[in-house]
């Protein structure tokens, strides 16, 4: 327990935070991954490059200073965390390295007459404090992961018994055990954290589960990104009967138990976590409404599976939205996704539970226009890297 004086002066670094936050967390990443290259494999380089990691990392250090006092005010950031920790497999011995890192960042950004000796060591002091907390509940996810059906602690080796071509740009891959046994359950809307090796780095990624758990195999389903070293390798360079490394599901972005009618929008590869929950509720009697937009049919993955299901589920509503539909292309709409469309397509009552994800700027589109439609904020569910408020039109 923080002693009263730590806290108070942890809280009065809060106003530095909100106006210097990002420029801290960026000078953090750029000591640690520089002087410690053994944690490099645990941060996509991407997010490096374009300063979504620094920006959510600021987010989290602010939350955690503003509600050093009152740490359940955290809510769903503590989870959130975890679940991307377990992923990629965070381990108690890299504590101690961020910890280093996030000091000295402090003491350099800041400078020694704000940062000092005693606002280090209350910061030091409330650091060790976090990493407890989050190594505990990672060490509770790890256990529960390995005493679990089919479940496993670390990286287990999976052969990709399948590989099919989705669309123009994302590409499924079905992946079973080596050792032949069974593999643990998940839930729809979790994901698996990957381990390759390419041109002798190693590299770590999380890929949503696109189908529902069927205890035997998993199905990731991975969009090629322009300059993306990881699905680039995994579309040119795995193939059928090649070996994969994965780390067991996790996630907090899941499908709630409920009797609402449940709302799926998603945009692009965003389109991969609401498969496993269409596919999880499409002999229920629950209401779905499904919303997909893409640029163009070219590109829209899952089209026919999903009218398969629409053909024999009559609890099933879907519609597709094309931006820059190709000539042929057949939609319920073209142009980018509006109110008018949200308004038209979800149910008249708007007590349902609404899942969406896709790139930012739909994101920040879609929340606000659910809000506005009367969708119940606790029951708008979205999964973002970064701070939500960023989603915040």
């Amino acid at each position: 327990m923080l002693s009263s004086q730590v806290r108070a002066i942890v809280k009065s670094t809060v106003p530095l935070l909100e106006t210097g936050g990002e420029a801290l967390t960026t000078h953090f990443y750029k000591l640690m991954l520089s002087e410690y290259p053994e944690v490099r494999p645990l941060f996509n380089q991407a997010h490096q490059a374009s300063g979504d990691q620094a920006r959510a990392l600021a987010n989290g250090v602010l939350m955690y200073a503003r509600h050093i006092d009152q740490l359940e005010q955290l809510g769903p950031l503590v989870s959130r965390i975890v679940a991307k920790h377990v992923s990629l497999q965070i381990l108690p011995e890299h504590y101690p390295i961020v910890g280093t890192c996030l000091l000295r960042a402090i003491r350099e950004v800041l400078g020694e007459e704000i940062a000092t000796d005693e606002v280090i060591a209350a910061w030091a002091e409330a650091y060790n404090l976090l990493a407890g907390l989050l190594i505990g509940a990672e060490e509770e996810v790890y256990a529960a992961s390995a005493k679990a059906p089919g479940g496993w602690r670390g990286a287990r080796l999976f052969r990709v018994e399948r590989k099919d071509v989705e669309s123009a740009e994302i590409t499924s891959f079905y992946l079973v055990p080596e050792d032949g046994g069974a593999v643990m359950d998940f839930s729809p809307g979790q994901y698996i954290g990957l381990r390759l090796h390419i041109d002798g780095e190693e590299v770590r990624r999380n890929y949503s589960l696109s189908a529902a758990p069927n205890g035997r195999s998993y199905r990731i389903s991975v969009k090629r990104e322009q300059g993306g070293k990881v699905s680039n390798f995994l579309h040119d360079r795995v193939q059928e009967g090649a070996a994969l490394e994965l780390f067991a599901p996790t996630g907090d972005f899941t499908l709630r138990r409920s009797r609402k009618p449940l709302v799926l929008i998603t945009a692009g590869v965003g389109i991969t976590p609401a498969l496993a929950m269409l596919e999880a509720e499409r002999h229920g009697e629950r209401p779905i409404h499904f919303i997909h937009c893409a640029r163009n049919g070219a590109v829209h993955a899952f089209r026919d599976w999903v009218e398969e299901v629409a053909a024999s589920a009559r609890n099933l509503r879907h519609f597709f939205c094309y931006s820059e539909p190709d000539t042929g292309d057949a939609a319920d709409a073209t142009g980018l996704l509006t109110r008018e469309h949200l308004a038209e397509w979800l149910p008249a009552d708007r007590d349902v539970e609404a899942y969406f994800l896709g790139p930012k700027g739909f994101m920040v589109q879609v929340k606000k226009h659910l809000r506005e439609l009367g969708v119940p904020e606790s029951q708008s569910h979205y999964e973002f890297f970064g701070p939500a408020s960023a989603l915040e039109a």
